[in-house]
């Protein structure tokens, strides 16, 4: 029976797609990307609105017009990654084929590329509070400081933007460590459902702020993107850089990144069309970014470790 591999691909797409935004921790990002404009290949269109402050009312000409402005700014999708599978014609025929090839590719943005697209986003978040010298540099938190500090960060940012009730912390899983040892005893945690569009988990809160467990391979300031054909990188994938640092956590309003992850071009090909080998061919290519636009900098805090 013929399988029809381009419906095939557009259902792994959408499959993949999903899964990015449920399955990573840095998903509620994504969310924000409904305001974009995106018509494929490897640029957005962000858009920036501004208007005018109040002005006097005068009794006999009335309003004093003010300007509204709405423009679109071209951002770079910078991310554009790619793997190929081949299976074996052999081991998978077209009954099973398609459970074999959902759970290599599920497999493989699991455990590969949620890590990658987390990590990236992070550390580009971290260096957009560092270029506007919103950070805390080399802390080392305890139970004894790590309360204070925190309290104090959430005060620079709300002391900015006002208490809205939006804001995020993204924490390192070790420092949470620390920090449910610290808050727990003074009973200033609690646990509640964080949803953000279709991002929805169950995290602990501090202050009623949804805390963002993340594992600390995933929130270092700087990575090495392998790029699968130089020596000692052909397996791909990322790694810290020798001179990263330690992000402890972010700080940041949920709506303040706005990230955008396209799985583009998924393309199945079977053994019959497939020129390299006889195998069933599946290609992947992710492009994907992140951005904090200029108006939402004030809402992002990063605390660096040593």
């Amino acid at each position: 029976m013929a399988i029809n591999t381009l419906q095939m691909a557009q259902n792994f797409q959408t499959l993949l797609d999903q899964q990015m935004v449920v399955g990573a921790t840095s998903g509620f990002m994504e969310v924000n990307a409904g305001e974009v404009k995106y018509n494929g290949g490897d640029t957005v269109k962000i858009p920036t609105l501004s208007v005018d402050g109040l002005a006097n009312y005068d009794r006999d000409n009335g309003y004093n017009r003010g300007a509204v402005s709405l423009k679109f700014e071209d951002f770079k999708l910078t991310q554009d990654r790619g793997r190929k599978f081949l299976l074996d014609s052999m081991d998978v025929d077209e009954t099973n084929f398609l459970a074999t090839g959902t759970n290599v590719m599920t497999t493989f943005q699991k455990e590969q590329v949620i890590p990658e697209v987390d990590a990236y986003r992070y550390s580009k978040v971290a260096a957009y509070a560092t270029r506007e010298s919103r950070k805390t540099d080399a802390f080392t938190p305890d139970d004894t400081n790590i309360i204070k500090q925190l309290n104090k960060e959430i005060t620079e940012i709300e002391d900015l933007i006002g208490e809205t009730g939006d804001l995020v912390i993204v924490m390192s899983a070790r420092v949470q460590s620390i920090l449910n040892e610290a808050a727990g005893k003074k009973g200033l945690l609690d646990v509640a459902n964080f949803t953000h569009g279709a991002y929805n988990t169950r995290v602990r809160t501090y202050n009623e702020i949804p805390i963002i467990g993340v594992p600390s391979a995933r929130m270092k300031s700087q990575y090495v993107f392998n790029d699968g054909t130089t020596s000692g990188q052909e397996k791909g994938g990322f790694k810290a850089d020798t001179g990263a640092k330690a992000i402890n956590w972010i700080i940041m309003s949920r709506a303040a990144a706005i990230a955008v992850s396209k799985t583009d071009k998924m393309r199945i090909f079977d053994p019959t069309v497939n020129q390299q080998a006889d195998a069933w061919a599946l290609d992947y290519r992710k492009f994907h970014d992140v951005w904090v636009p200029k108006n939402r900098l004030a809402s992002v805090w990063a605390n660096f470790g040593a």
